[in-house]
């Protein structure tokens, strides 16, 4: 099996890419055209544990990550997490020069509101070929704030630098999330039709004899299902119905619920059984918390 190389820190992440040691120990700005890939040319694995964003539009590279192969031609800017494995393979890697990787280290902003927050970015979790496509200006205004960032780690350290370097992260963040946002909005269309495949997804599940043995459908279910990722389908569906994929599932198992409770005299027990439910108990949490009343409550109302 494959050895996975760990880096775990910028300076590793520095000698890797045959880079000088960095100016800060949490926090870098490349330039693109002064990495050397000298070891990609071996297929390695690297669970890279920082956060990446690169703005990396026209390179001509290819990386291997999670089951899918990055095209790095596609998109403007692309988001990793930290702790992700990618492979490299042999494409030479042709960036452009106003092309930049921004590293940082969780530690950077575990005190700051944006470490509580950046969960709330979901892109970060978003399949490589689901990135973000900016325009030209759009493109310079984040590129000013990467080199806002450049310029504060280029000088010397002192009791502001790190909380105008983690602010200027979050403001480069809250610009990518209005652009996802109006990715969402121009792809009105395409989305209308993805959410059709999900309702027709769900009914299928549900309308299946073996309830009890597939359990509950799943967000991961869907996006394999739509070749998606969980985080990207949930938020199109958000911005397209109001509703995130876990909520869509509820939604479409209530609804079922709703029916049969209606259309047969089955006890509540055996109907959260036929919908998947483990526990009983479960179900009526659920149908309650979602309708202000318990199974039982809702079928004598009707």
């Amino acid at each position: 099996m494959q050895e996975i190389l760990v880096l775990d820190s910028v300076a590793e992440a520095h000698q890797f890419l045959g880079l000088p040691n960095p100016s800060h120990p949490l926090v870098s700005v490349i330039r693109t055209t002064d990495m050397h890939f000298k070891q990609l040319t071996e297929s390695v694995r690297l669970r890279i544990d920082l956060f990446q964003i690169w703005m990396k539009e026209g390179a001509d590279c290819e990386f291997g990550y999670g089951r899918s192969t990055y095209d790095f031609k596609e998109g403007t800017l692309a988001f990793i997490k930290a702790g992700q494995v990618i492979t490299a393979d042999s494409h030479e890697f042709n960036p452009k020069p106003d092309n930049y990787l921004l590293l940082f280290h969780p530690d950077l902003i575990r005190k700051s509101a944006l470490g509580e927050n950046i969960k709330e970015y979901g892109f970060f979790d978003y399949e490589t070929d689901e990135a973000l496509h900016v325009s030209e200006a759009e493109q310079k205004a984040l590129l000013d704030i990467i080199q806002k960032i450049e310029w504060e780690i280029q000088h010397p350290i002192d009791r502001h630098s790190q909380r105008l370097i983690v602010n200027s992260i979050e403001l480069f963040l809250d610009y990518a999330l209005r652009y996802y946002d109006r990715q969402f909005f121009v792809r009105t269309n395409r989305n209308q039709e993805i959410v059709g495949r999900v309702e027709k997804l769900l009914q299928k599940f549900f309308e299946s004899d073996d309830l009890i043995g597939k359990g509950l459908p799943t967000v991961k279910y869907l996006g394999e299902n739509l070749n998606m990722s969980p985080s990207y389908l949930s938020d199109m569906l958000r911005k397209e119905t109001g509703r995130n994929a876990q909520e869509f599932i509820h939604h479409a198992l209530l609804e079922k619920a709703k029916n049969q409770l209606l259309g047969s005299t089955d006890p509540v027990s055996q109907i959260a059984y036929d919908l998947g439910f483990e526990y009983p108990q479960h179900f009526s949490k659920l149908f309650k918390s979602k309708t202000g009343l318990t199974p039982l409550e809702y079928r004598n109302q009707n």
